[in-house]
């Protein structure tokens, strides 16, 4: 897999929490050690970004929240399930056209091989 510089460096950062802490936790630990060890990198972030729904000109808050927001430029959706579903992938890609960001990333930290809990999106 070729990413861009940026997923690259998010990557590395989830390979270290995932090696340091292995599957089976709750999402919101890996999203905090992932925040941290991202913070750790220099590499900026909000955690838990508000994502309003413009709906008819009007801008509508109803409560979604994009996980990690990296850099203005990139999406991760953390996950901590047995298996990713369409579910997933249709979340991610809807929080990417809401925000008006191109690239994001599905991470899967529930898994034996973290490569295996990787995936890429580009809108």
């Amino acid at each position: 897999m070729e990413f861009d510089e940026l997923s690259n460096q998010v990557i590395g950062c989830a390979i270290k929490v995932h090696r340091e802490l292995g599957p089976g936790l709750l999402e919101s630990t890996y999203e905090q050690c992932l925040a941290h060890e991202l913070k750790l990198n220099g590499i900026a972030f909000r955690l838990q970004h508000p994502q309003p729904v413009e709906y008819k000109g009007i801008r509508l808050d109803c409560g979604y929240r994009i996980d990690i927001l990296v850099a203005d430029a990139l999406i991760l959706e953390l996950k901590s399930v047995e298996e990713i579903k369409g579910v997933h992938h249709a979340q991610l890609l809807t929080y990417m056209k809401l925000a008006g960001v191109k690239t994001g990333l599905l991470i899967n930290f529930n898994v034996t091989k973290f490569k295996n809990g990787i995936k890429r999106f580009v809108l």
